[in-house]
């Protein structure tokens, strides 16, 4: 866990305090394929979760130069309340994506790409993400400087504004925008935590909307976000469609891990949305919903997740062996990629990725937690 810890101390930029999602560009999803994206840059969600595990692993945290970094980067970027959901190390704004045809690729996967499209989507999931963050990091606050608790507010303004419409959620998307629970979910979050801060955010004037909001968001993930047919929570509202991110809910707090229609999105997630080697898919790229032609890898992030939200319910023994199965993924040096060759077990994406290590810091976490019996 430690050793992980590592790894994403290493993947911050200590002049700025950006954190980028993996080292490396166009490393590919599968191979010969075209999913090949350039993660060299600070995703706001990535970012975020990397603080919450370094927070986790008890690593020396950098939270307050993160924390002003992104009020710094995005400062001069709200358009229509949106946050721009990634920025360059140095907080730059347009990360124009393009293709470099000169080059073949890894094992000749083209296209080699620099940049990323994803840079101006609209993806409602970051504002959560950033608002948790905060509050995992509360002490520290004051360190950070007067302009951050508007921020943290504004974030929690934007989320309550914007939470119906549809984005292109945590996957990026490249297809049509679609109103994803996950998105929906850290909504919730944003106005959840923000809540929780309200004295030190000067917020108790927005506490009433923010609470009405929350409730409205609830109301709606329960009543559009399950699905009788699919047995379980779904990847969005009205859809049979399974997406790991749904097992999120118990992780996030919304809903406790025992409740029934959890326990089912556990169990349903494990058998249908798995590969052979029992690591889990993000979600079945032949449903089309991505906008692009090939397939994928099975996503280390996600198996993680369903360790961790096993580990909540109190499936231990289920948990460890999740645990197991997607920490073996990693290489001699103990560093992860972003997916699994479902055929071989071997790397496919980028790497070193910080999503796989937040996951495994994390679940290792919740394992321990459980084992113990505290909460």
């Amino acid at each position: 866990m430690h050793h992980s810890g590592r790894v994403l101390q290493a993947l911050s930029y200590q002049p700025t305090g950006a954190i980028i999602a993996a080292a490396t560009t166009s490393l590919p999803e599968e191979a010969g394929g075209e999913r090949n994206w350039d993660y060299r840059y600070a995703w706001v969600r990535d970012a975020a979760f990397t603080m919450d595990a370094l927070w986790v692993a008890a690593c020396p945290d950098e939270a307050d130069e993160f924390l002003s970094f992104m009020t710094t980067a995005s400062a001069t970027s709200w358009t229509r309340s949106r946050l721009q959901i990634m920025y360059g190390i140095g907080g730059e704004h347009d990360l124009t994506e393009r293709e470099l045809p000169h080059l073949s690729g890894h094992g000749g996967s083209r296209p080699v790409r620099i940049g990323n499209g994803a840079w101006n989507q609209p993806q409602l999931d970051v504002y959560g993400e950033l608002v948790d963050t905060a509050v995992r990091f509360e002490d520290q606050l004051d360190a950070v400087g007067p302009e951050l608790p508007a921020f943290l507010a504004g974030l929690a303004d934007a989320a309550a504004q914007v939470w119906t419409e549809p984005d292109h959620g945590i996957w990026e998307i490249r297809a049509e925008p679609r109103h994803f629970l996950y998105s929906k979910l850290m909504c919730w979050v944003a106005l959840d935590r923000a809540l929780r801060l309200a004295d030190r955010i000067d917020a108790a004037g927005c506490a009433q909307e923010w609470r009405r909001v929350r409730a409205e968001i609830r109301e709606t993930i329960l009543d559009r976000g399950w699905s009788d047919a699919a047995g379980a929570f779904t990847q969005s509202f009205d859809s049979t469609a399974l997406d790991a991110s749904a097992l999120m809910l118990p992780i996030t707090g919304f809903l406790p891990a025992d409740d029934p229609r959890v326990l089912a999105t556990i169990d349903t997630i494990a058998q249908h949305l798995t590969d052979g080697y029992g690591l889990v898919h993000r979600y079945l790229t032949t449903t089309a919903v991505d906008g692009l032609a090939g397939g994928e890898g099975s996503f280390l992030l996600c198996t993680f997740w369903l360790a961790h939200a096993q580990a909540l319910a109190g499936r231990l023994d289920a948990a460890r062996a999740t645990f197991e199965r997607a920490a073996a993924c990693a290489n001699e040096l103990g560093l992860l990629a972003e997916q699994a060759d479902p055929a071989s077990g071997g790397m496919l994406g980028n790497f070193p990725q910080a999503f796989s290590h937040i996951g495994l810091v994390n679940a290792a976490w919740a394992i321990a937690q459980a084992d113990t019996g505290r909460p």
